[in-house]
């Protein structure tokens, strides 16, 4: 999995170091990174931190609680949605990447709520649309949390559905709008 060059450049003049990680419940690797963000003042009153993706284009602002987020990078995967026949061939799995942002305080015995963030084509996004592409068992499609020219940012369907620490502060996040677009080439 490629990591943009200035975001490891940052990562590094903080100290950190990528640390991969195998998830054995999917099979799928997952790079890890800790980031310690600086506060920027977009008020007086309210200060937050922000996550930045140059290679998708899209800035995600954070509350100020978030500083030291982890960001978790997997990918999702979806399907048709038919159910094919013994001896049916069936075809590869869609897939693109999933970013997913860790509170700090997020724990192995004491998990918090994440913040998925699906990274869909426009391609995709109108087959998802059309109930052509299917990424759950949801009877919906991922709900849109902005795009940008390339891209079209999601969150998966019923991602909150469980009772966990955070879960009602994400959806109050989720709420103010905090995926920004950048321009991408």
């Amino acid at each position: 999995m490629a990591i943009p060059l200035a975001f490891l450049l940052v990562l590094t003049s903080l100290g950190q170091q990528p640390k991969p990680r195998l998830d054995l419940t999917s099979g799928l690797t997952f790079i890890v990174l800790q980031v310690d963000a600086q506060s920027t003042s977009t008020s007086q009153k309210m200060k937050s931190v922000f996550y930045v993706s140059t290679k998708y284009g899209f800035r995600f602002l954070l509350p100020e609680s978030w500083n030291g987020y982890s960001i978790i990078i997997g990918k999702w995967e979806g399907g048709d949605g038919r159910t094919y026949q013994p001896g049916e061939t069936i075809p590869p799995p869609v897939t693109g990447p999933l970013i997913t942002i860790r509170h700090p305080l997020w724990k192995e015995d004491d998990p918090r709520q994440d913040i998925p963030i699906m990274i869909i084509t426009k391609a995709q996004w109108r087959l998802m649309e059309g109930g052509k592409l299917i990424v759950s068992a949801a009877p919906f499609p991922p709900s849109e949390l902005g795009q940008n020219m390339k891209y079209v940012f999601g969150l998966p369907p019923r991602f909150t559905i469980a009772a966990i620490t955070g879960s009602e502060e994400v959806g109050e996040l989720i709420q103010h709008h905090p995926l920004r677009p950048l321009h991408v080439n």
